[in-house]
């Protein structure tokens, strides 16, 4: 704990670096989906359980030199009385490790630059090969406009299981007024905060993501698997003691999809919204998207 206090007090002098009002240091997330119907006929539901975990670790190298890392594991589960072939993973369940790691230099007081690795270890663990293994970056440019404004413009690239993927990216945090904020990296997350006293925010949440998994059970071996899925939700974070946190969101999954592919269906290069060269073959059915429930336990330390 005594070295824990001492990265945290010399992280301190520092946290215009990252430019955040606070930092988010230790979350434990679980989420339920309600059931909702497969695609088609079958008169089956689906419903979906999401665990996570992450933990941050900047360490900071000068006054202008922070090295960033932050990990992140996830387990995705679908399950159902749905029946499939042999062929079809059902129920699903698969994880990942996602590490980022990198440097971030501030130029003077406001322009940063930031520079981060992304591997990932992204599969159902039934056996783990090099197509387990996905590598990455992110590049970001940040301009501090105002003291309430900071924006970043960059770009992420993942290889994914299906090919190439790249995402442009806008960071915002704006500080409205003393109740109200936007924080966020689009189109990856946003959220619109209210701040009805010291111990409790108010708002509205919103996360999207593509992300592809290895799948390697003999059955199905060297398929992967594409989920993808819009979560508009609102929240409340409530301060428990001290800097430890409670949060709740309840909304709704919009396109949410989990999508089993061979091996060799490619596509010839993806943007957010966009598949060029998309000819694939969806071997399994798609569930609808529909009402979630999120509750997450944080230590968020602030920087000011």
């Amino acid at each position: 704990m005594k070295r824990i206090g001492f990265l945290l007090i010399t992280f301190l002098p520092y946290a215009h670096t990252l430019a955040q009002n606070s930092i988010d240091l230790f979350t434990v997330a679980g989420h339920y989906s309600f059931p909702r119907d497969y695609e088609g006929d079958p008169p089956e539901k689906g419903k979906e359980h999401i665990w996570q975990v992450n933990l941050k670790a900047p360490v900071v190298l000068s006054e202008v030199n922070t090295w960033y890392n932050e990990i992140s594991y996830y387990n995705f589960r679908v399950n159902g009385d749905l029946e499939s072939p042999p062929n079809v993973a059902h129920p699903v369940d698969l994880h990942s490790i996602i590490m980022q790691t990198g440097l971030v230099h501030r130029m003077n007081e406001d322009h940063a630059l930031i520079l981060l690795f992304v591997p990932r270890l992204m599969g159902d663990f039934d056996r783990i090969d090099s197509e387990s293994f996905q590598f990455g970056g992110i590049a970001l440019y940040e301009k501090r406009y105002h003291k309430s404004l900071t924006m970043r413009f960059g770009a992420s690239f993942n290889q994914e299981l299906f090919g190439p993927f790249v995402v442009p990216l806008v960071y915002l945090n704006w500080q409205l007024s003393d109740k109200w904020q936007i924080v966020g990296l689009l189109p990856v997350y946003g959220k619109l905060n209210r701040s009805v006293n010291n111990d409790l925010t108010v708002g509205l949440h919103y996360f999207g993501l593509v992300t592809t998994y290895r799948l390697g059970h003999e059955s199905y071996a060297n398929d992967y698997m594409e989920r993808r899925s819009i979560d508009l939700s609102l929240f409340a974070r409530r301060r428990l003691a001290g800097n430890i946190h409670f949060e709740i969101r309840m909304g709704f999954a919009l396109g949410r999809d989990y999508q089993q592919y061979d091996e060799n269906d490619k596509v010839d290069f993806a943007l957010p919204l966009v598949n060029f060269g998309d000819e694939r073959v969806q071997k399994n059915i798609s569930f609808n998207g529909g009402p979630f429930v999120r509750g997450q336990l944080v230590y968020n330390l602030p920087l000011e």
